[in-house]
Parts: structure tokens; sequence; C-alpha cells
């Protein structure tokens, strides 16, 4: 009985780190983008949904990814934590597919019941997209700069808000903006990653291009959204803010670590700070709803 109960817990865990508690507070701000100054949070189906793109949705995305990673996981050490993602075992990870299906279809269903069938487009697009990233042989994983692009896919939770509260579509600067954000924040993710993918013989853009460049292509990508949200929304303060977050990483990459790798203490204290900025954020962006109306 007592043997039961471990391996329960060890799977519970398991699939926790598997859906990336570590991102749901990004993917709960992309949620919440569409959403500015309407009060939505006396709504169960506001609730439905941010529950959604926490869980479920982590674990669709990202356990798809730690199933195709299994070897490149196994040299990293920045796994098996919650801020990291899984690290699973063979038979954890076969048990996998099965387990994301049972979390996405109680949903699908009642999006469905509440939004109309359109809802599915959101599930098929995010499906669609985790597919082509993590196909494997022919995936856009390890096909630089595809992998990069494909976080274009992340845009279908601005679609699941809006149809799921019922609130307008986002302007397509907005939409810009938050694949941007994506695509940097993929970056970011590489940086780390950048020795153990490596080790296992995985492309990606910042194995391809190194470190500091990896870097400074992650600033390039901040300065465009810095450049939209000041010319179509008039942002000013966020665009100092993204400004800020430029000048911090170009100075990352040319002064400070530069191509040293991060420790393991660095990067926990950079993700808990991403967080941090994320869960601080939210409820500015909510109230500024700055990025609803291009001028």
């Amino acid at each position: 009985m007592a043997t039961e109960r471990t391996s329960l817990r060890a799977e519970h865990l398991f699939l926790l780190q598997a859906s990336r508690p570590g991102l749901w507070l990004t993917a709960i701000a992309f949620y919440m983008l569409p959403l500015g100054q309407r009060n939505v949070f006396q709504s169960a189906v506001f609730w439905l949904g941010a529950l959604y793109v926490s869980f479920p949705m982590g674990l669709l995305l990202y356990g798809w990814n730690d199933i195709v990673d299994y070897e490149t996981d196994r040299l990293n050490p920045r796994k098996g934590t919650f801020l990291f993602g899984a690290r699973g075992t063979p038979e954890q990870l076969r048990g996998l597919p099965l387990r994301i299906a049972l979390a996405q279809a109680p949903f699908a269903v009642a999006f469905s019941l509440l939004g109309g069938a359109k809802m599915l487009v959101c599930f098929a697009g995010m499906i669609a997209a985790a597919a082509l990233y993590n196909w494997p042989r022919y995936g856009f994983k390890s096909r630089p700069p595809l992998e990069i692009l494909n976080q274009a896919g992340y845009l279908f939770v601005f679609l699941l808000s809006s149809w799921l509260n019922d609130v307008p579509l986002l302007p397509w600067a907005t939409m810009l903006f938050g694949a941007l954000f994506a695509m940097h924040s993929l970056l970011f993710g590489q940086v780390m990653d950048l020795e153990p993918d490596r080790a296992a013989g995985r492309r990606t853009t910042a194995t391809v291009i190194g470190r500091v460049r990896a870097k400074l292509l992650m600033v390039a990508l901040i300065v465009c959204e810095a450049v939209l949200v000041a010319r179509f929304f008039s942002a000013k303060v966020l665009a100092l803010f993204l400004l800020m977050s430029a000048a911090w990483f170009a100075v990352d990459a040319t002064v400070l670590w530069r191509s040293r790798p991060y420790t393991n203490r660095e990067m926990r204290f950079f993700m808990l700070a991403w967080n941090a900025v994320a869960l601080v954020s939210m409820p500015w962006m909510w109230s500024q709803a700055s990025l609803l109306q291009m001028r």
C-alpha cells in the first residue's frame, strides 16, 4: 500500500513538472492580454480558461516536448524541477500521450459548449504547432530557425481567450508583439540549454550561432517589440521596460557572462525573476489595456 502511494505521488509529481509550472504565469499573461479593463473575474468561464492555459495546456505543449527530448533531458541539470520541467523515466514518458489527451478532452468539450465549435480551432492549432515542433526526425525543433518561428503558435492562446470570453480579437500589431515575445523567450531557454543540447547533438538556433549571437538576437527581437508598442500603441512605459530588458541582455552578451554558461543557481534566479515580473505586470497590463486599440 505504501509502495502504491509512493508510486502515485511520483506520477503526480512527474505530470506537474511536465506541465512546466515555471511558465504558467507567462501563459496566463497571454490569456489575460485580450481582456484588459473587462470585469471578467466573477465569470466562471474566465477562470476555466485560466485553469486550462496552466496545467492542461502546459502538459500538451511541454509534455510532448519531454517525450521527444528524453536523451537531451538526461544531460540537462535543469530538468526534474517545477521551474524547468520533468525528467521522466521511459515508463512515465510512454504513458504521457494518454494523460495529455485525457487532460485536453474535458476542456475541449466544455469550451465547445461555451464558445461554439470554433473553439476546436484553438485546440487544433496548438496541437498542430506542437506537432510541427516535436515531430520525430522532421520536426522544427532541430531545424533552426524554424523552431523560433514555430513559437507563433502561442498566438492561439490569444484566440482562445477572445473567443471563450466573447471579446474582440487583438489587433495585428499585438499579435506580432506576442509572437516576437514567444520567440525571444524560446531563445533564452536555448541559451540556458546550450551545453546539454550540444552534448546530445541537437541543433538549435543557439547551438548554431553561439551563445553571444543568440543573446544579441534576443536583443534585436526585444527592440522590435519595443518599437511596435511605441509606434502603434504609444505604450511608452512598456516600451521603456522592453528597452531596459534589451540593454540588460546586451550587457550580458558583451560584458558580463558573454559566452560563459549560467550556473544552475543563476538560471533559477532568472526564472524566478521572470515569473515575478509576469505576476506584477499582469494587473498593470490589465488596468492599462494599452495593446487593445491601435492608434
